[in-house]
């Protein structure tokens, strides 16, 4: 098995939203925002070379939303999707799965694409197969009012009139493990509905891509919680109970949203579980 990180472009959020209750003289020590009160946010995705599978992680926001819609986002930097997985020597076409962690735009996006003409929607992997969950899908495509505006209709329904949809199965309890990805995966609902983490087992290491169960290493304290989850008083118990797993066994935590900061360990403190070693994805996975 190889990882690769695959940078599919950098936004920026407002740190409010990304903290709530906290106060910004607390979250700006680790998150520090601009004059207009938004944060570095990345879109770090996760691909996996496993024998004859080639797995991407979540997509971010793809490119074909109005320049109305990415205004709102501060887009910076040049990454894309195309040049990070060039850079490891891959196209889109040879993705056989892309595993979406869940449905908000800011992690799917880059899954479906414009066609040709631009007369409709198409997949941006045509050789893929996409994976959700069932208990997700009909959260994400009978959305609530509150996520109404982050599951966005584009991204979602062509994956099914492809005909290339498919579903993990749900736990019993917390951890799915081995999944028909050939990784574990714990479900999160807090953000949002059956939200996915994969746990994926590589040289001896755990490697955990956290999606938006931690955005950030500033997200630590259990409090730290997002505006924007659903519910996040579970969110306080979900982080709770995997940062105390990933403490105990050593998890290495791949963050998708830390523009700074790209895979962290966590340690045991008199304050909770903390920050212990920080590492570049060069670190881990060369």
């Amino acid at each position: 098995m190889k990882l690769y990180p695959i940078n599919a472009g950098n936004f920026k959020l407002d740190g409010g939203a990304m903290f709530g209750v906290v106060p910004k003289s607390l979250w700006q020590r680790t998150n520090p925002a601009d004059n207009n009160n938004m944060i570095d946010i990345a879109a770090r995705c996760l691909l996996i070379e496993d024998g004859n599978r080639l797995i991407l992680v979540d997509t971010g926001m793809g490119d074909k939303q109005s320049d109305k819609f990415y205004g709102y986002y501060f887009l910076w930097g040049d990454d894309t999707i195309d040049k990070s997985l060039a850079m490891h020597g891959f196209y889109r076409d040879d993705i056989t799965d892309v595993f979406m962690t869940h449905l908000h735009f800011d992690h799917c996006g880059g899954s479906i694409q414009w066609n040709k003409d631009k007369t409709g929607y198409e997949p941006a992997f045509k050789n893929a197969n996409f994976w959700s969950n069932e208990a997700h899908w009909k959260w994400a495509t009978e959305p609530n009012r509150r996520e109404k505006a982050s599951f966005l209709k584009e991204n979602i329904l062509p994956m099914e009139e492809s005909g290339h949809l498919k579903f993990t199965a749900l736990p019993e309890n917390k951890i799915l493990k081995n999944s028909k990805l050939g990784f574990d995966i714990f479900y999160a609902d807090g953000h949002t509905d059956k939200q996915m983490v994969p746990m994926i087992n590589y040289n001896g290491k755990t490697i955990c891509f956290m999606a938006d169960l931690l955005p950030t290493a500033g997200h630590l304290p259990l409090p730290f919680v997002m505006g924007y989850d659903t519910r996040p008083l579970l969110t306080l118990d979900e982080k709770e109970l995997f940062l105390n797993m990933a403490a105990d066994n050593n998890f290495y935590l791949f963050l998708e949203h830390d523009a700074h900061n790209e895979i962290i360990t966590v340690k045991h403190t008199e304050k909770g579980v903390r920050l212990n070693e920080t590492f570049s994805c060069n670190d881990i996975f060369n």
